[in-house]
């Protein structure tokens, strides 16, 4: 069974979604109200005995990051701005109540996706007849004898292809930039290797020279100590044989008492 907060918290959430389905003019700060009181209730959630179960929790926090960041998207003031920051939300996978078809997040999203898009065409089009390229295209197209409609059209799409022509130079110089920085990360990538198998190569060879002073010092060592065990097995030698006949004159010089 679910917990009254919970009964609360989707009842708002459903409450947010159709909101933000609509278009939001007076119901702005309303909107930004229920998902702070959301995000309250959310913590809530987690922290209850009778919390539900960690997926419906993830679909939860899912729904309302994608409010919030709806929600910091429509206060940006760029068209295009706005078209990118739509694309990276990340809508509920699960309707919210029972009767939906389609998650309400999703349908917001798709329909936020359009509107920025509409925008953006808008924007285009809107700057691109306001400026020097439109006023000598309209003085052209005045000069050929064209009607008004063709003109405007003339002008609306020669300003759309010189935007794209723009945005094309744009592009081309980012990717000159790019393959530029790339030549000069991989030449210092390879300097680098270079220096370090140079370095690599001096310690191979510094550890061959005193692999090899090792072994000669080591063989001197052993025949050091082979000349010492030598010595005084000849010094043990001459003193038993020394001991012995000691022994021997002492017998013979004091004999044995009858």
């Amino acid at each position: 069974m679910a917990s009254r907060l919970e009964i609360n918290f989707v009842r708002l959430l459903s409450r947010c979604e159709s909101i933000a389905s609509e278009k939001r003019g007076e119901t702005e700060w309303r909107l930004e109200k229920y998902v702070g009181a959301l995000e309250e209730m959310l913590v809530a959630l987690r922290k209850s005995l009778s919390k539900p179960t960690p997926e419906v929790l993830t679909e939860f926090t899912r729904k309302v990051d994608f409010l919030k960041g709806l929600l910091e998207a429509d206060k940006l003031s760029s068209p295009t701005e706005k078209a990118l920051a739509n694309q990276f939300l990340a809508p509920g996978r699960t309707p919210t109540i029972a009767n939906e078809r389609m998650p309400a997040t999703k349908t917001v999203h798709m329909q936020t996706k359009a509107r920025c898009t509409g925008e953006m065409r808008n924007e285009l089009l809107g700057t691109g007849l306001t400026g020097k390229g439109s006023s000598e295209t309209e003085l052209r197209n005045r000069r050929s004898g064209l009607p008004l409609d063709e003109r405007q059209s003339a002008a609306e799409l020669e300003a759309v292809l010189q935007h794209h022509h723009n945005l094309q130079e744009k592009l081309a110089d980012d990717m000159l930039n790019l393959a530029r920085n790339l030549k000069n990360n991989s030449l210092a990538a390879q300097n680098i290797i270079k220096q370090d198998n140079q370095t690599l190569g001096q310690s191979m060879r510094q550890a061959d020279l005193n692999f090899e002073k090792l072994k000669t010092e080591s063989e001197r060592l052993e025949q050091h100590t082979k000349k010492s065990v030598n010595w005084l097995l000849w010094i043990m030698l001459v003193l038993v044989s020394f001991t012995f006949i000691s022994m021997i004159l002492f017998i013979r010089i004091f004999p044995r008492l009858r």
